[in-house]
């Protein structure tokens, strides 16, 4: 069966572009796409080599897959299913799932490739050099390198341990390397043990900084150079974007992109995240960079990103109207006692001035990512979030996927799917506003900085909400969210994020803002419930992404929905429950509408409490205590696991345009939502 595909619409909005805004859209997203082959070496040994592959057999063949069948012999099934794995393997950008982190493989035999092989001697050199691992499984997944699991921020000649990778990465904490563009290489140079930090540059000094380690009686060396290619062509590309920038702020930002790709720095690309935050509501929005942490098993280094996309004015104002009034729901969060003057009311754990931040609806002409997700909340700094501020972003047609899905899901019972389908898109649109502006956008974390200040009464501590004493606990000097949570922090980020915005989902004046009340057709109520019924589905089918053979998660969000489903079901008094049935291979969602408020709320209350009490105070002992117990997979939810299994459905596949320079003048071109028309739009981009 061919993996649904969904285009991401573009050409109206590229359209109402002037001629210079497309240029600086044409070059911004040039420079996205370079950064494929980034991604592609993050993911597998073998993903540049079944990328190239690919790409020739369509270049061969001109992508006339009648001809391919005909001249090497081969069933049109066949032919099919190559081309379906292609675009699934060029949409998730590598050979493992963007979401679930699970490898796929050809569902051809093996046969089939050594017969294009016959065709050229380039042919049969690329598939040669990928013939075995494109296959083999195990690995079965990306994580800590195993027997079962792999992964490329610790690539070989050497398997390094996690008490390698944790020590390491506290010695680069230490003298304030950040580790988002870095890989970690283990070799053994003259009977001394090294540990290469590869750092992301176009520069390749011939020198390096080296320090001994002694808690690994080995040596740290910093080596520049990593990605060098695909960083020179993204460069230059942002250089050519900048003369066609909006304002200033555009050009300055890319400016410090360009500083921090060509050599490595870090702070630089913190400080251009600061300027990107100024850069209000632009026609075109972008983010660059090594963003997201997902895929790293440790939970700090970053695969990159590049995403271009343009604003749609009057979906914004909506957005906009919900942050003027942000405020006001901050202080109904589970952490802010509202008999407290403190901050304005706001209490010791909040920021105490919340600037309202961008927030956009967007449509992306370019989304170079392993997965394209619905809302983002950047940048991942929290100490810039705290100082500076942040920006929303709502990707537009990546959401009207999720209205226009027709699959109706195996875990609703059949008197309530049709309409559950019809509640569905605006309870989950307005769970990711409020996500993205609420969740990640809230919290104060405790920090002591290095000159002996503080960001709060040390002499007279605040009192933690879940002791009732004094907190004893902060972030020290040099250290950071990701450093000290390590591996917990992506998925626990996300799950206080999703909690955030499902703690508020049942308030009927915000509801009422976003235009839901008890007379509107689709009620506020009717939302309310959508969503917990959401929380359910989520939970359950996020069991597919778990993997027995080394009892890890695949997926951040995945953990995170589970867990939350967890808390539901142990401390939620029976107002949700799951029938299940092993025989029928029947889950089904059950939600006690009428107990929502009083069962179903407390509960993801006392979560979110907890997990934002852990996260602000630095206490990642208490956390990964807590978190790794309620989405531990065990007993019974290892049966539902089964159950999911046998209902999964095929994983979504995204097909996107292409811009075409001609002199001055750039041109788009959108492609049919078929796996060959995705083959089709990589083979013309031509990177």
């Amino acid at each position: 069966m061919p993996p649904p595909v969904h285009q991401l619409k573009i050409e109206s909005a590229f359209n109402s572009l002037s001629d210079k805004e497309k240029l600086y859209a044409h070059y911004m997203s040039r420079a996205a796409w370079y950064g494929t082959k980034i991604i592609l070496r993050q993911v597998s040994p073998e993903s540049i080599g079944i990328f190239d592959l690919l790409l020739e057999i369509y270049a061969h063949f001109s992508g006339e897959w009648s001809k391919l069948a005909e001249e090497c012999e081969l069933s049109q099934a066949d032919v099919d299913s190559f081309v379906d794995y292609s675009a699934t393997f060029l949409s998730n950008v590598g050979n493992y799932y963007g979401s679930g982190d699970q490898k796929f493989v050809p569902t051809v035999e093996p046969d089939f490739f050594r017969k294009l092989g016959q065709k050229s001697s380039k042919l049969k050199e690329l598939y040669e050099a990928v013939a075995v691992p494109m296959f083999s499984i195990p690995p079965f997944s990306l994580g800590f390198p195993g027997k079962m699991t792999q992964s490329m921020y610790y690539p070989a000649p050497l398997k390094i341990s996690q008490e390698e990778i944790s020590l390491v990465s506290k010695s680069l904490e230490e003298r304030s390397i950040y580790p988002e563009n870095t890989r970690i290489q283990k070799s053994v140079v003259s009977g001394v043990t090294i540990y290469e930090v590869l750092l992301a540059s176009t520069e390749a000094a011939e020198d390096f900084v080296e320090f001994h380690l002694p808690s690994l009686d080995g040596y740290v060396r910093i080596i520049k150079g990593d990605h060098a290619n695909e960083l020179k062509l993204i460069c230059s590309c942002l250089a050519e974007a900048a003369k066609n920038a909006a304002n200033v702020t555009q050009k300055i930002f890319l400016a410090e992109y360009i500083e921090s790709f060509q050599t490595g720095d870090l702070q630089a690309y913190r400080q251009s995240q600061r300027t990107w935050i100024k850069d209000k509501q632009p026609r075109i929005e972008s983010i660059f960079g090594f963003v997201e942490p997902y895929r790293d098993p440790y939970g700090t280094r970053a695969e990159f990103e590049g995403l271009v996309a343009i604003s749609d004015p009057n979906e914004t104002k909506v957005l906009t109207a919900l942050v003027d009034h942000s405020a006001k729901f901050i202080r109904r969060l589970p952490w802010i006692d509202g008999r407290s003057t403190e901050n304005d009311g706001k209490g010791p754990f909040e920021k105490a001035l919340f600037e309202p931040p961008d927030f956009s609806s967007v449509h992306a002409l370019v989304y170079c990512s392993s997965i394209i997700f619905p809302g983002i909340n950047l940048p991942n700094y929290n100490d810039i979030r705290q100082e500076s501020g942040f920006k929303n972003v709502i990707v537009a047609n990546r959401m009207s996927t999720e209205s226009n899905q027709s699959e109706i899901s195996p875990f609703i019972d059949s008197s309530e799917a049709e309409r559950f389908h019809k509640h569905k898109f605006p309870a989950y649109y307005w769970w990711v506003v409020l996500h993205e502006l609420l969740g990640h956008g809230t919290g104060k974390m405790m920090v002591e900085e290095a000159d002996g200040k503080f960001n709060f009464d040390a002499e007279n501590p605040p009192i933690n909400p879940l002791t009732g004493r004094p907190i004893s606990s902060w972030y020290l000097p040099g250290q950071t969210w990701t450093g000290q949570f390590g591996d917990l922090a992506t998925t626990v980020d996300e799950c206080r994020a999703e909690l955030v915005g499902a703690y508020l989902m049942d308030d009927a004046e915000l509801l009422a803002l976003l235009g839901f009340n008890t007379d509107t057709k689709i009620t506020a109520q009717d939302i309310t419930y959508n969503l917990y019924l959401q929380l359910g589905i989520d939970g359950v089918r996020g069991l597919q992404n778990f993997n027995i053979d080394d009892a890890k998660w695949g997926q951040a969000h995945s953990r995170a929905h589970f867990a939350m489903l967890k808390c539901l079901l142990l401390n939620g008094n029976g107002f949700m429950s799951i029938d299940c049935d092993p025989t029928r291979e029947s889950l089904i969602v059950r939600v006690d509408r009428s107990r929502i408020v009083t069962c179903g709320k407390p509960a993801l209350g006392e979560m979110l409490l907890r997990l934002h009490m852990y996260r602000c105070i630095a206490d990642a002992d208490a956390c990964r205590s807590y978190y790794e117990n309620l989405s531990r997979v065990d007993g019974e939810y290892l049966e539902w696991r089964k159950i999911v299994i046998a209902k999964k459905q095929p994983k979504w596949v995204f097909v996107q345009a292409n811009t075409f320079l001609h002199g001055e003048e750039v041109t788009l071109k959108e492609y049919e939502p078929t796996p060959r028309g995705v083959f089709q739009s990589w083979a013309e981009r031509a990177i």
